[in-house]
């Protein structure tokens, strides 16, 4: 579940509001063992998304870093190759 939340900080562009959701969700997920809370508790699955979301986007725009920026295209292409190698490494 959590190989989902990807790193966020130091990319041009910037990371989405989109992408930080999506991580926050995947933690509250992981943390509470629920990926779709049922209806009583849904509003503190919601609230604890959005709170996560709202940190998460306050901590990465707060973060210093004297690296240059990583590309998204060359991360991907990294990743790619990497599972590309596991699936080899296990087709053997």
């Amino acid at each position: 579940m959590c190989r989902n939340i990807r790193r966020l900080h130091n990319y041009a562009p910037p990371a989405t509001d989109a992408e930080i959701h999506d991580a926050a969700l995947q933690f509250v997920r992981k943390v509470s063992g629920s990926t779709r809370p049922s209806q009583v508790n849904a509003s503190a699955f919601d609230d604890a998304v959005a709170d996560i979301a709202s940190t998460t986007r306050r901590l990465v725009d707060r973060l210093v870093t004297a690296a240059p920026p990583r590309s998204r295209e060359e991360e991907a292409r990294k990743a790619r190759e990497r599972r590309r190698a596991r699936a080899q490494a296990e087709s053997h």
